[in-house]
């Protein structure tokens, strides 16, 4: 096995209890149609290492049977090249080829070795049939590379001529480690997806979350799996399912999973629907509520303000402010990260303090992403197994 994915475990540290952990994700929703033969290779940054990496493969919103015939995983060296000897191909019950039924997932076999932490590893993947709807993540904020036939088992790219800003049918990865070692999953709309952070160099609020919790001795969660689809809701359905709908794919189905962070709701506000801070609340409780009920503690964030965009009126922000003072005194959730406060302007509470505003009043530069990731506390992702502290 390469040194690129890292030896085995020792025998020892074999012989020490060992659980699944997600360590990366790109939640799933309708993008475009599938193109036969048409090869992918996708660059996942990992936020905690381990072995026997598993990958999910998903055509969670196709129409028909989808067939992927090469599927490969490896490090990335630069752009779509990658380490000499790092190319490993993953089969599916032991089998090379998978097809996945309308609206499934499958998991690979394990990869032998070890796949380092906060790394880039490249996933390669080929179908010969895809057609209809396909699955993927729109906004990745990562560039990927896109080919015609089946180049999955080059390691050089000079193949990958053609680049995408989404990512396609891949929407996590899995490692098995230590079983005190845990994951936080970030809920959230296109703040939490990374939008306006910088392309390609992992500073999204998720990203930066991560960088910390690997250093801090405050607690055992290291995997962080971000979980924002753009101008997602809480209660509606959009472009993609709402955080009501899509709770248990998106985030209760990732193993590992001890804490799930709550940051929704401004896209319900500002839309011209009427959504009150009643029926917000009422939401919040019911994702709390599955949260709880599968074992795993909840962390509400405060919404962000967004005063500056044509949305905002002062209807809406009553809502928020209403909805904010829910987050951090209604007893509700285990803990709460209060982001609001974290990049707010002290002299004009209801905007973003123009360091941190991207300049829509509602996204954020790397350094407002940095100002939220800080504003979570590493203890308050530790969680009793009955959901509760």
């Amino acid at each position: 096995m390469a040194a690129l994915l890292g030896p085995v475990p020792s025998q020892a540290r074999a012989a020490e209890p060992r659980h699944d952990v997600v360590t990366w994700t790109a939640s799933a929703f309708r993008l475009g149609t599938g193109v036969p033969d048409r090869a992918y290779r996708l660059v996942v940054h990992t936020s905690v290492g381990g072995d026997r990496a598993r990958l999910r493969l998903t055509n969670a919103f196709g129409d028909r049977p989808l067939t992927f015939d090469s599927v490969y995983a490896g490090v990335r060296r630069q752009g779509a090249e990658l380490v000499p000897g790092s190319n490993r191909r993953l089969t599916f019950d032991g089998r090379p080829t998978v097809t996945i039924p309308p609206g499934e997932v499958v998991l690979s076999d394990p990869l032998p070795g070890r796949v380092r932490g906060r790394t880039d590893l490249v996933v390669s993947l080929h179908s010969p049939d895809a057609a209809g709807p396909a699955t993927g993540h729109r906004l990745a904020m990562q560039t990927s590379y896109l080919t015609q036939g089946d180049h999955t088992a080059d390691e050089s790219g000079d193949a990958w001529t053609t680049t995408t800003a989404s990512s396609f049918y891949l929407d996590a990865v899995t490692v098995r480690t230590s079983a005190r070692t845990g994951a936080v999953v970030a809920l959230g709309d296109s703040i939490t997806d990374g939008w306006a952070s910088t392309t390609d160099l992992n500073r999204r609020w998720p990203d930066q979350l991560a960088d910390r919790l690997r250093r801090s001795p405050r607690t055992t969660v290291r995997g962080v799996a971000n979980a924002g689809i753009s101008a997602n809701k809480v209660l509606a359905d959009g472009g993609a399912p709402s955080a009501l709908n899509r709770l248990d794919r998106d985030v209760l189905s990732h193993p590992g999973v001890r804490t799930v962070l709550v940051f929704e709701g401004v896209n319900d506000i500002k839309a011209p629907t009427g959504v009150t801070a009643a029926d917000l609340i009422d939401g919040y409780q019911e994702i709390v509520d599955r949260v709880h009920a599968a074992g795993h503690c909840v962390v509400g964030v405060t919404i962000a303000p967004y005063k500056g965009r044509p949305e905002w009126n002062a209807k809406a922000e009553a809502v928020r402010q209403d909805v904010n003072a829910f987050i951090r005194a209604g007893g509700a959730f285990d803990a709460v990260a209060d982001f609001d406060r974290a990049v707010r302007d002290p002299g004009d509470p209801e905007r973003i303090l123009p360091a941190y505003d991207n300049g829509d009043h509602l996204h954020f530069t790397d350094e407002g992403m940095r100002a939220m990731a800080d504003a979570v506390d590493p203890e308050d992702l530790e969680c009793a197994r009955d959901g509760r502290r």
